[in-house]
């Protein structure tokens, strides 16, 4: 169909799609059924001012016959249409290039967006690095509202009330009815007068655009709307109000998504406006109608979310994913057919990054939050995945690994065949396997930018890597055999994420088509569907340019957006109506424009909204919604409410169809024939696995359609080479190359036998990569089918796998904390279970003496069978801190327990499931009925949630076991635990080289002394042999148990170690139980690390566990001290105590982040969880939600850092104010003992604490300490404490 304007408009004809990427610029002319690609670099000052007007003046020149000089402004007259995708806000987000804003936010809350969810984005670093935030200046108001009723509360209050938000009545109401359906109280309004002095100041200062996100706008946006009256009044030239951007729940995203937004949108309008400055006709929906048939265009950008939007209304927030988006659509309309519907994996891969994605179900996936830059964007994105892997990313031989990525050589200097001194990279290795054709690649290379690829640049950095390969590892491998093997780990890289989206979500990848685009993208497809058991790749016959082709054929979509839970289709309707009228505008008839209607729900108690499409059958969104979190979580809530959060309606303006027929109906009609040899338009030698072979080179504009070319074979043109394996066949449509494969890969699939074996250190690389995948995607599917906020929300879980006698083999990067002790509790759980357990047990175990570190932290342990089902092969586990497991307090983070039973049930080792039977009566049991009989202690408040999060690590261990069995079944059981031995060699070598290297600058014993709070001593002596790099760890010297809770299992100081050696390696290793072999740990019995069995230890995993971390790090002068504690806050009420009548409630915890040490070229980090936790923090739009409290303030501690030449980084502030009566405590250190600084640097402040019975009204304002500095100021202090201190500890 052609275009729905005018038909003068239509007469045009021509139609232009535009992909801007960051390295060249797509360009896809059309005109009466002809096409014309043009492809460009997006950056060449000296032959034009910007390339998408340069692209589209190449294309009128083309279809006019006239050639357009440069400059001259582009006659509008002859265009029907524009169509542009651009990686303009992406720029401006990486390069942190947009306009000075201001963020406006409730008082508070200034630094929400500086502490985030306070969690680190690299567990190992010392040298914490946050991203920069993205607003100049802040503006705190004066104003505050809360929700009435909280969705813990056990009799299940619903305040009712008639005064609606945004009403006259609103303005002096205290109570009213938010627009989510939720009772909103006022208790602070906001005065014109004062944001008017506050929004003057900063305007006087320069700033034009502002940010503004208020408490729970999403639901009572009157208060903002009132800054944003005052700031036009003012004369801002940018407002942008989250209400109105995004109308969704949690503060944090919505206020960096706002502030993403008025930081890009006015850098988008600039370049908006120099592009249409090079029209001598308008450009959008608006120029149509004001200058008539002739001087106006349609002009159209592709936003993040798939849809087009006219060019008026494309806005920063939306503009994250423009270009990348438009290849999800090119492909989804291209590849999917909606009569088979097979759906389809899309693999992009560049020059720095490859995006994969999945369409399926005749319909996008989106995502309602994403991460790009580190900010955090919450609005409807098509979910998209990057990893840090393309055909610039350099390769690597490190810790006996080859490693790809994530660094890149960019465009300069690039690879090193581009002629300009660059280091091995993906596009080298290709190149010197015959997998890249110079012949066909642009000349644009050396002095003059005239010559090609440069071959013998390629071989002489992969020798060096080859030499160097051999020489660590004694070996006598090839340059193929290595630049085969690290595209063998660059396509295992790349696959990672497209497990993501298809395995961790339920979806078979072997049941999938590959749709393989990008410039890159059909030299690695092949490889790529091998490994996830796809049998057919589809390109297209733009795929080098299908991001722009997309854009073609995508449709004209208005995204409308609002919370409500009441009248639903009243709603609906009138979204609908608005979402009309825009798209009319644009030009669309009726008939043209269709709806996608939507409810966002959850269950009443959780946060897991899902986005549910209305049901073609009707408006049954209850029914379908509990389908689709069946599906999606493997469980239902059945004995809870569904609420609805927001009402969506997607808008679509059907533009242009895709009148191509589908690939399937053409391989039902076409009449195949093989490839002629006189087709063939070269040979040449190309690596594939085991060696070169002759292989014939094909032009594709000189194949037929029909042909049929068997690999081996290379299909190239001017914009791509396809790679056709042996045993592939490729065949020729009108539309795409169809590759079908019959392979089996390269895959080592030896059997060990009775003889030795050689470590292959390519696969040794890969199954690093694979071990870690599957540990990810435990934690993934924990995540998503647990229930509690503690283990969805705040990620405080860990999901690992052992190998046959409990050795750590991998552990997903969740929280250090739980890294060395995992493997004691499965080795301790696999003595006691030996010769006992069949296929489908699950056994359960929290006990400190028995491998556990505090009791709340639940561990679930599952063996994997061989075939026969006789013999154990490996362990999965998964550890999970439930919010309240009984106890004498609620949260079950007592801080004055002194017994072990105090601190709720203790397990040592039951079995929790047998063959697939889960036993609920005795779960019941143990966490319900049992703490209660002891003295002053109930059992837990939260046993529903306790239920369906046992059940969600009993699934992630069964995610993990089915993906290991995947993986024996690929490359055979002996392979499997070959590696899984050896990526423990591994990683156990590189700890043994760290060691040898600490002892040759530091031949004497390291000491290190520091005290927690009771002054109890943790003493350390570190003696390094530099002959066998191995280390004993002396803690001879530290205090005894106490009787109070700091006591710390064993296991917490061997994750403390294990922790520690991998911050000082500072680079990738697999972590797993190797990393420990070459430490002896000594602990004297009976001390705080080594504590008998009935002793209370709830404080010694969260807070002991980070004194020895600190002592530990002080012995090796790695850093100075961080805030030394996680500050866990538990309140509550309710619960069963013996002799007392049973009151429902519930249980709360949270662990608060606090300042990090600086070191000796990096300074501390502000607000952030440090070393062995990296939990979240619960959103405070949701904590009011969901508990009867008031967050007053959640910001920067300033000045608590320790002071010198790199400062320690400042600890929090947190105010709460409870609504009702509930039981308070939080367990906490370096309240003391101040954070130690190094170097002569200063010391961090101390914290505050309590544990109290709270009343409505009252508050509890935690402070957490400050990290330690570096160095003094100035320089260093010869005759201070700190360097006394150190030297006398040295001595």
């Amino acid at each position: 169909m052609a275009s729905p304007s005018p038909p003068t408009q239509k007469d045009r004809g021509i139609r232009i799609a535009i992909d801007r990427g960051g390295t060249f610029t797509d360009c896809v002319g059309n005109y009466r059924g002809e096409d014309v690609v043009i492809k460009l670099l997006s950056e060449d000052p000296s032959n034009y001012a910007d390339a998408p007007l340069e692209a589209i003046r190449r294309v009128l020149s083309h279809f006019t016959g006239t050639e357009i000089p440069r400059g001259q402004p582009l006659n509008t007259a002859n265009i029907e249409s524009i169509r542009m995708g651009t990686t303009v806000a992406t720029n401006a987000l990486l390069e942190r290039k947009g306009e000075p804003i201001a963020m406006v936010v409730t008082k508070g809350f200034r630094d929400c967006l500086v502490i985030g969810n306070q969690s680190r984005p690299r567990i190992f670093d010392l040298a914490i690095r946050k991203p920069d935030v993205l607003y100049s200046d802040v503006v705190e108001v004066d104003e505050r509202v809360t929700l009435e009723d909280y969705a813990e509360d056990p009799e299940r209050h619903v305040t009712r009330v008639p005064t609606k938000a945004g009403t006259a009545e609103a303005e002096t109401a205290d109570l009213v009815m938010g627009l989510s359906g939720e009772a909103v109280r006022i208790l602070q309004r906001p005065t014109r007068d004062a944001i008017r002095a506050d929004l003057q100041r900063v305007y006087d200062a320069g700033i034009r655009s502002i940010a503004v996100c208020l408490m729970h706008s999403y639901t009572f946006p009157d208060h903002e709307a009132l800054v944003g009256e005052v700031a036009r009044e003012i004369g801002f030239t940018h407002i942008s109000l989250s209400h109105e951007l995004m109308p969704m729940i949690k503060l944090v995203s919505r206020a960096t998504s706002v502030c993403a937004d008025a930081y890009l949108t006015p850098t988008i309008k600039k370049y908006i406006s120099g592009f249409q400055a090079g029209f001598a006709g308008g450009l959008g929906s608006k120029s149509v109608k004001d200058t008539g048939d002739s001087r106006g265009t349609r002009c159209e950008f592709m936003q993040s979310d798939g849809g087009l939007v006219d060019v008026e209304k494309f806005t920063g927030l939306k503009a994250i994913l423009s270009g990348p988006a438009g290849g999800v659509v090119g492909y989804a309309i291209t590849s999917y057919d909606d009569k088979t519907r097979i759906p389809v994996i899309g693999f992009d891969m560049g020059g720095t990054s490859t995006d994969v994605s999945r369409y399926g179900e005749g319909r996008y996936d989106h995502t309602f939050e994403t991460t790009t830059a580190g900010v955090t964007i919450q609005s409807p994105q098509l979910d998209i995945n990057t990893v840090a892997a393309g055909g610039g990313s350099m390769l690597f031989f490190k810790n006996g690994l080859f490693v790809v990525g994530p660094d890149s050589a960019g465009a300069h200097p690039g690879p090193a065949c581009y002629r300009k001194g660059g280091p091995a990279t993906v596009t080298d290795a290709n190149l010197y396997l015959g997998r890249l054709l110079p012949e066909f690649f642009p000349k644009i290379f050396g002095k003059n930018e005239d010559e090609g690829l440069d071959s013998a640049a390629s071989e002489r950095v992969l020798r060096e890597l080859t030499d160097q390969i051999n020489r660590e590892t004694g070996k006598a491998m090839g340059v193929d055999e290595v630049a085969f093997g690290f595209l063998t780990v660059a396509n295992e890289t790349m696959t990672r994420p497209i497990r993501s989206i298809t395995e961790a979500k339920g979806h078979d990848s072997s049941k999938h088509r590959l749709a393989t685009f990008g410039g890159a993208g059909g030299q690695h497809a092949v490889a790529i569907a091998e490994a996830l058991g796809i049998g057919q790749i589809l390109v297209h016959r733009y795929s080098s340019v299908l991001s722009a082709y997309g854009m073609a054929l995508a449709d004209v979509v208005d995204e409308r957006q609002e919370p409500d839970s009441t009248e639903l289709k009243r709603k609906m309707e009138g979204l609908k109506e608005k979402s009309r009228q825009a798209l009319r505008e644009q030009g669309f008839e009726e008939a043209e424009i269709v709806f996608e209607e939507y409810l966002n729900m959850r269950y009443r108690g959780t946060e897991s909204a899902l986005m549910i499409i209305k049901p073609a059958e009707g408006w049954d969104f209850g029914t379908a919604f509990v389908e689709h979190h069946r599906y999606e979580f493997g469980f239902t809530l059945d004995e809870r409410d569904v609420i609805v959060d927001d009402v969506r309606v997607r808008g679509i303006g059907k533009s242009f169809h895709y009148e191509q027929k589908s690939v399937d109906d053409q391989l039902k009609t076409l009449e195949r024939r093989p490839a002629e040899a006189e087709k063939s338009h070269s040979a040449a030698q190309v690596y594939f696995g085991g060696g070169r072979l002759e292989t014939p080179i094909y032009k594709l504009g000189d194949l037929a359609v029909g042909t049929e070319v068997h690999g081996p074979a290379m299909l190239a043109d001017g914009t791509q080479t396809i790679v056709v394996t042996p045993g592939s066949t490729a065949l020729v449509l009108e539309t795409h190359v169809v590759i079908d494969i019959k392979g089996g890969g390269d895959k080592d699939k030896s059997e060990n036998g009775d003889g030795e074996r050689e470590v292959d250190p390519i696969m040794l690389s890969i199954f690093g990569h694979r071990f870690m995948a599957i540990a990810e995607q435990m934690g993934r599917a924990l995540q998503k089918t647990s229930v509690s906020t503690n283990v969805k929300e705040r990620l405080d879980f860990s999901c690992a796998i052992f190998d046959d006698k409990g050795g750590l083999v991998a552990n997903a990067p969740h929280l250090p904390v739980h890294l060395g002790s995992m493997s004691t509790c499965v080795r301790r759980q696999a003595e006691i279970w030996e010769g006992k357990l069949k296929k489908g047990d699950v056994i359960i175990s929290n006990h400190p003496s028995y491998g556990g570190t505090h009791l709340p932290d639940i561990t679930l342990v599952m063996p994997a069978f061989d075939e026969a089902g006789e013999n154990i092969l490996f362990y999965a586990a998964s550890r999970a801190h439930h919010a309240d497991i009984g106890g004498i307090t609620a949260g079950s983070m007592p801080p004055h327990s002194k017994e072990l039973y105090q601190e709720g049930t203790s397990i040592k080792s039951e079995k929790l499931v047998s063959e697939g039977h889960f036993d609920e009566q005795r779960v019941i049991e143990l966490f319900y009925h049992l703490p209660a009989q002891y003295p002053g202690c109930s059992g837990t408040r939260c046993l529903a949630d306790n239920i369906n999060d046992l059940r969600a690590q009993v699934s992630a261990n069964q995610k993990g076991i089915s993906l290991i069995t995947s993986l024996i079944s690929e490359y055979s059981q002996p392979t499997v635990q070959f590696y899984m031995r050896h990526i423990q060699l591994n990683a156990e070598s590189q700890v043994r080289a760290l060691l040898r290297s600490i002892a040759a600058t530091h031949p004497h014993p390291l000491v290190a002394l520091d005290h927690m709070d009771d002054g109890t001593p943790i003493r350390l002596t570190i003696t390094i042999s530099p002959t066998a790099g191995a280390a004993t760890f002396d803690f001879t010297g530290t205090g005894p148990q106490v009787h109070a809770n700091t006591n710390a299992p064993r296991a917490i100081t061997h994750s403390a170690i294990i922790y520690a050696l991998r911050c000082l390696l500072a680079s990738d290793i697999p972590l797993n139980q190797g990393c420990l072999a070459p430490i002896t740990v000594v602990i004297p019995p009976h001390s705080l690390l080594d504590p008998s069995p009935g002793a209370a230890v709830v404080g010694g995993n969260v807070l002991t566990s980070q004194r020895v971390t600190d002592v530990i790090l002080r012995a090796f002068g790695a850093c100075a001290a961080s805030q030394g504690d996680c500050n866990n806050l538990t309140f509550g009420f309710g619960g069963n105590r013996a002799g007392e009548e049973v009151v429902a409630g519930f249980g709360y915890y949270e662990t608060i982040a606090g300042g990090s040490g600086a070191g000796p070229s990096w300074e501390g980090a502000d607000g952030v969880h440090t070393h062995m936790t990296n939990t979240r923090i619960t959103d405070a739009e949701v904590f009011e939600r969901r508990y009867p409290v008031l967050l007053k303030e959640f910001g920067i501690r300033k000045g608590s850092g320790g002071k010198g030449r790199h400062r320690g980084g400042d600890g929090v502030v947190r105010d709460i104010e409870f609504r009702r009566a509930v039981q308070v405590s939080i367990l906490s250190e370096r309240r003391v003992y101040r954070p130690y600084g190094m170097e002569g640097g200063g010391t961090g402040s101390v914290g505050s604490m309590c544990g109290v019975e709270m009343g409505a009204g009252d508050r509890i304002v935690v402070m957490t300490p400050g990290g330690g500095a570096w160095g003094a100021e100035g320089g260093r202090r010869r005759g201070s404490l700190a360097a006394r201190e150190e030297a006398a500890l040295q001595a």
